[in-house]
């Protein structure tokens, strides 16, 4: 299986500790205070310490500060070694503007989970291109929900060192298969931005997974051609197709998942449709990076199994 220039080999932030920090930073949109401060006492009920970061309930138009407000925050935090998980409050729009100067950064030295989705796919990428593992999950919004929440256990579970396994209903639209590969992906619109970029993480022999929302069946359709013509779509390991929400069928195609399955009928990887990934309540927290197995099998549920993660 060949993943071109992902890094062979993946560094696992160290599992969390009681007493351990972790920074809520708002790296691109801003945020509803109270979301912030009604997840504090969930991450203390576990032992660990939030630190929110000076400009992470700030506001400047659309985002929570200025770009040298919002890398301040998170250079910050994923410099101090007293910090280790990053836990972003919300998405929007705005990573992007810090991308280069966090590029810059020793991550390697220090690694920490990031944690996040929507916009914060871009921090993926760059944490996937430095070979270091983060997770794809919901935010303060949901967290402040408490630890009744599966996906909040769950994503708890990760950070406490577990390897999550995933069990979801079948889709008509569904391919039946097994693969084992590494897992990438998230909002399907922002990684697409960074396609020939040194952040492009959507690369042959993954096994990646997509979501969206709010935008137009046609507009995805031409990224995946981008992603067919230039040969990436068709040598992917398989595909999980998150959920797609907040848009309108249209002339052509009934659903997302018509034409998805469609784009993808000439391939033979297997293919999970509707997956609680994405703008739902229901967002499986995922281990980006990680090695996993992906079984889509007649009459079963569909399964993502994560291989157990850490360094040696």
């Amino acid at each position: 299986m060949s993943t071109h220039d992902l890094p062979s080999e993946v560094i696992f932030p160290r599992p969390l500790r009681k007493g351990d920090k972790i920074a809520i930073c708002s790296p691109a949109g801003h945020v509803n205070p109270e979301y912030v401060k009604a997840s504090i006492p969930v991450l203390e009920e576990q032992g660990w310490v939030p630190v929110v970061m000076p400009h992470a309930l700030g506001e400047n138009g659309q985002f929570s500060g200025t770009p040298e407000e919002r890398l301040s925050d998170i250079r910050t935090a994923l410099l101090d070694p007293e910090i280790r998980a990053i836990l972003c409050s919300r998405g929007g729009y705005g990573v992007v503007h810090i991308m280069e100067e966090l590029q810059a950064l020793p991550l390697e030295k220090d690694p920490k989970w990031v944690i996040g989705f929507s916009d914060i796919s871009a921090l993926h990428a760059l944490m996937a291109r430095r070979g270091i593992a983060s997770i794809h999950s919901h935010m303060t919004s949901h967290l402040r929900l408490g630890m009744e929440d599966p996906d909040n256990s769950a994503l708890v579970d990760i950070l406490n060192g577990k390897s999550p396994v995933y069990t979801f209903e079948s889709s008509p639209y569904d391919r039946w298969g097994v693969a084992m590969g590494r897992l990438v992906g998230g909002n399907l619109a922002v990684l697409a931005e960074l396609i020939n970029t040194p952040y492009d993480i959507i690369r042959p022999g993954t096994i990646l997974f997509i979501e969206d929302v709010a935008e137009p069946i046609y507009k995805i359709e031409r990224i995946l051609y981008q992603l067919r013509l230039s040969g990436v779509l068709g040598n992917l390991a398989g595909l999980i197709v998150g959920q797609f929400t907040e848009y309108n069928p249209d002339q052509n195609h009934a659903s997302m998942e018509e034409m998805i399955s469609a784009m993808v009928a000439p391939y033979t990887y297997p293919v999970a449709m509707n997956v609680p990934i994405g703008h739902v309540f229901h967002n499986l927290p995922v281990i980006e990076s990680a090695e996993v197995t992906l079984r889509v099998l007649p009459d079963s549920p569909s399964s993502l199994i994560f291989h157990r993660f850490g360094n040696k």
